[in-house]
């Protein structure tokens, strides 16, 4: 790999998840293609029922509508890849019901 994909490869990874619009970190499998960042956060939020769930889904969809443009880049990179994992956790609790 050349050096613009940057340590481990984390900057191409970014760049897959931002042009893509989708992210490598799957809550079925976290070890593979999720941060250790991601990783804490699924931790975090796997076990919370579906209306927090949904709560955090909307907050989030509102706010990266409303603020994305004044948000610095790496704090607008966390903020889709929770979105994409608030996605996943609440598909997953809808399939289960």
């Amino acid at each position: 790999m050349c050096d613009e994909l940057g340590p481990k490869g984390d900057y191409m990874q970014q760049y897959i998840e931002e042009a893509g619009g989708t992210s490598l970190c799957s809550i079925a499998n976290p070890e593979s293609g999720c941060s250790e960042k991601q990783k804490t956060f699924i931790d975090k939020w796997q076990s919370k029922d579906s209306s927090e769930l949904e709560k955090q889904l909307n907050r989030l969809k509102g706010m990266l509508e409303k603020d994305s443009g004044s948000m610095k880049p790496e704090l607008l990179s966390w903020a889709k890849q929770r979105l994409a994992i608030f996605k996943q956790l609440t598909a997953r609790q809808r399939s289960e019901l």
